[in-house]
């Protein structure tokens, strides 16, 4: 039997769900909801218990791993958590959690959710892995009361890939913003006119491309600073090597800062945001960067050109071009201050009016909603 008032977030870090989404965990408490976060111990699920006053059940799921036994495991245990919670809702963030819990959930019969915030490496390169990712995730989606999605290109390639079926579907702007918690100011002093990336260092955000950019735009302007903000991921097969991060520091045209608790200090020293990505969901950095109003250029490819209106809050560069993203950062340096400002603050009120974190909110609470309707219409009725 399930417990009415417990609701599991599954993600494949604990810091996910602290930074992506702590409105919808504070709007699940305040609706009188016992939160509970299945993801894998990290720094940030302290914080989770302690700041967000939520339960943490750690889960052994390596978020790039593909080990046979590793993932039967994670699967195995993560449905025993399941089972022992009993909870009246589950939502699954990430690739690997909607697979491996939209399964479990589907065996155990608990109504659940996936949020498909990008299709992740395993899309990108065709492989034995995209095969088999690509069954299961429409074995997992089938299954799901909803999937919702962070742009219209994702969910259109998952209908016509045979993923999603009848499915009830909707697309969200991302994963949402506070607006209060990034608020907006002025663009720092002319000199050094800075640049930041933050991202994971994976070649498929488009790192090595920033990196020769830099170069060539700091040829042509050497007062200019190249700001390169996020954690390694050793796990993925695209990660940059240690070698490669220790060669750019030694060149001096970068600076690599490594993974920050809060990117807010450092967007606010930036005048533009760059994220050269292969290919998104809907990138919270551009959307981090844009309520604090600071344009971006990024790759035109899904999840990334729907982050921005093209030549009015940020500009669109070839994916895995340096040399069409070096000129577009050279226009930004060229660029009217006055015309520059213009773009973040036209940013920062798109944010105001289409990315709110209340549409992400509002959404997740309406799924509790249907689900309390359906019990009350069919107290005896199971999901199959």
């Amino acid at each position: 039997m399930q417990s009415n008032d417990v609701v599991v977030l599954v993600s494949n870090t604990s810091w996910y769900l602290y930074n992506f989404r702590r409105g919808t965990i504070d709007a699940l408490r305040g609706a009188g909801y016992h939160v509970v976060a299945l993801a894998p111990e990290d720094v940030y699920s302290f914080r989770l218990v302690e700041e967000l006053g939520i339960e943490h059940v750690p889960l052994p799921m390596e978020g790039k791993g593909t080990r046979l036994l590793g993932e039967s495991n994670s699967l195995v245990t993560l449905a025993k958590s399941l089972r022992r919670l009993k909870p009246a809702f589950v939502f699954n963030f990430t690739v690997k959690a909607n697979i491996y819990s939209g399964l479990a959930c589907r065996l155990l019969g608990i109504p659940y959710a996936n949020n498909v915030s990008g299709l992740g490496t395993a899309f990108l390169h065709d492989s034995w892995l995209f095969r088999r990712v690509h069954s299961l995730y429409g074995v997992a989606n089938r299954g799901a009361q909803r999937v919702f999605f962070q742009n219209q290109e994702d969910h259109d390639l998952f209908l016509s890939h045979g993923l999603l079926r009848t499915t009830p579907t909707t697309v969200l702007p991302g994963s949402g913003m506070d607006t209060t918690r990034f608020t907006f100011s002025p663009l720092p002093n002319p000199v050094p006119f800075t640049f930041v990336m933050i991202a994971r260092l994976l070649g498929d955000k488009g790192v090595r491309e920033f990196v020769q950019a830099a170069g060539q735009v700091r040829a042509a302007y050497p007062d200019c600073r190249f700001m390169l903000i996020g954690p390694h991921e050793a796990s993925n097969c695209t990660a940059i090597t240690e070698a490669e991060v220790q060669r750019w520091q030694s060149e001096g045209v970068i600076e690599v800062l490594g993974e920050q608790g809060d990117v807010r200090p450092f967007l606010e020293q930036s005048h533009v945001l760059v994220l050269p990505s292969y290919r998104e969901g809907m990138p919270r950095t551009v959307l981090e960067a844009a309520a604090m109003g600071r344009p971006a250029i990024v790759s035109d490819v899904p999840g990334c050109r729907q982050a921005v209106v093209a030549g009015k809050t940020g500009w669109l560069c070839e994916v895995k071009s340096a040399d069409s993203l070096a000129q577009c950062m050279a226009t930004c340096i060229a660029m009217p201050r006055a015309e520059l400002q213009a773009a973040g603050k036209a940013a920062r009120v798109r944010i105001e009016e289409e990315f709110d974190e209340r549409i992400v909110i509002e959404a997740a609470l309406g799924c509790l909603h249907e689900i309390h309707d359906l019990n009350r219409a069919h107290p005896l009725s199971c999901k199959e």
